[in-house]
């Protein structure tokens, strides 16, 4: 007979949740911040700019997203080997993400560049815009080798419960790229501050010279956490080779390969998405494209938490302390449902307030409010998925994300939006219905899977 296990919520690891999660939520609060600086200050260039930036977003999700899967590898195994004292094997994993780092810029430099001008193409960009949107994407990808580094390299520090360092790197970037923004997008022109009226310096570029500066502020990041895991007292990589490592990466493969696979397939799926939307019209992209924005920073609280799952359930696995895990389930999911209900909320009551910074087109305001609260009901649902899936990557488990995944991006999301939209000529609203469906597909799966202890290595060897 199976000893039932304790529903008792553990407050007593609040304390370690939070302190993981808050500086990776600091992180992405910030950068969700410059993103709406960014969409905010291209937008004031007009409707048809906002549509050539936001027409590449989702392919600059695809080729992130397989970048970042590879960390998550990385990420599994480290906090894995640390959980278990393992000191010396964490540092050899740090060096074979050196090499990762290396190969993956190179190749994903050579093909965003060579692509780049086929990208709006096939994203179905209005012909008039499709050459900006080529030289915006074009720009951008220019530091691949950069934004490998940062990714990859933020990830191993969080695998060692190092959330601050990504987090500060994270915060000097995004004060680079509106620095630079605000000088590269606008005219020279006259400011009134206090009375006193001063001329500022502007090079004018638009469109491009918002693009220039994500670009050099990339390539910062990168440098800066490149220096920052080289300089750690944990797992940096000095000293060990960065040949390829058998022991090392056949492990940290076997986890990244389905979630890289996972994460090609959604972000395709994504851009499949993205295309049937930029074939109903401007208003439809540019509403679509602020509301992706501004919805991004309503999931901080998720992917926080999702961070601190990965990394608090490797170190349990690593330690084999079955009790550790299964409270750490519990209690990161109690908190994780309170905080997305607040922000669900909160996006749901400020939905038109929030699209109207970000553009002065009624039609785009109203739309993109419309489909925001739609989606702001099914938020507290989707954070628990979100959950689920960050203890799953920190133990290993990435196969069954991917085919939830996979079930929910194409067998709903993706059929119900073509149905919808290219069949029956339906607009947005029914499009963003279909994402929700997917949401909501995503909570069931994921909440079954939890319940059934399937998800728990420990439990299986028992």
């Amino acid at each position: 007979m199976t000893k039932k296990r304790s529903t008792k919520i553990e407050w007593g690891m609040i304390g370690a949740i939070f302190l993981l999660a808050w500086p990776t939520m600091l992180e992405e609060l910030m950068h969700t911040a410059v993103q709406y600086i960014d969409t905010a200050m291209v937008g004031s260039l007009g409707t048809q700019a906002t549509a050539a930036v936001g027409s590449t977003t989702t392919v600059n999700w695809l080729v992130n997203s397989s970048v970042s899967a590879l960390g998550v590898g990385f990420l599994s195994f480290i906090a894995r080997s640390l959980g278990a004292g393992k000191k010396k094997l964490a540092r050899r994993a740090s060096a074979q993400a050196v090499l990762a780092v290396l190969v993956v810029g190179v190749v994903f430099t050579a093909l965003t560049l060579l692509l780049s001008s086929f990208v709006p193409v096939w994203m179905q960009v209005d012909k008039d815009i499709q050459s900006l949107a080529a030289r915006y994407f074009f720009i951008l990808y220019s530091p691949m080798l950069f934004r490998a580094a940062s990714i990859i390299f933020g990830t191993v520090l969080r695998a060692a419960g190092d959330t601050k360092k990504p987090m500060l790197v994270g915060a000097l970037v995004n004060i680079i790229n509106v620095i630079l923004n605000l000088l590269l997008i606008y005219p020279i022109r006259q400011i009134s501050v206090f009375n006193y009226t001063f001329t500022v310096w502007g090079a004018d570029l638009g469109v491009e010279g918002a693009a220039i500066a994500s670009a050099v502020a990339f390539a910062i990041g990168g440098i800066l956490m490149t220096i920052a895991l080289f300089r750690h007292n944990e797992i940096s990589p000095k000293g060990y080779s960065v040949k390829p490592d058998k022991e090392i990466l056949k492990p940290c493969l076997r986890v990244a390969l389905p979630n890289m696979l996972q994460r090609f397939a959604t972000s395709f799926g994504y851009v499949a998405f993205a295309s049937m939307i930029n074939s109903l019209g401007d208003i439809s992209t540019a509403a679509h494209t602020i509301a992706n924005t501004v919805e991004s920073a309503f999931y901080i609280p998720g992917y926080g938490m999702q961070t601190a799952a990965a990394t608090m359930a490797g170190n349990a696995l690593g330690a084999k302390d079955n009790k550790r895990l299964y409270s750490l389930a519990r209690m990161i999911m109690f908190i994780e449902v309170v905080l997305m209900i607040i922000s669900g909320g909160l996006l749901f009551a400020f939905a038109p307030s929030m699209m109207s910074i970000f553009s002065k087109d009624n039609q785009v305001i109203v739309l993109g409010a419309i489909v925001l609260r739609m989606v702001a009901v099914s938020e507290p649902l989707y954070g628990v998925s979100i959950v689920i899936e960050g203890m799953l990557q920190g133990l290993g488990k990435t196969l069954t994300p991917f085919v939830f995944n996979i079930i929910g991006m194409w067998g709903v999301r993706i059929v119900g939006t073509f149905v919808c939209t290219q069949i029956f000529d339906e607009g947005l609203v029914s499009a963003w219905g279909c994402m929700i469906l997917h949401n909501l597909l995503l909570f069931t799966m994921f909440l079954v899977h939890w319940r059934r202890g399937k998800w728990n290595p420990l439990a299986e060897e028992k």
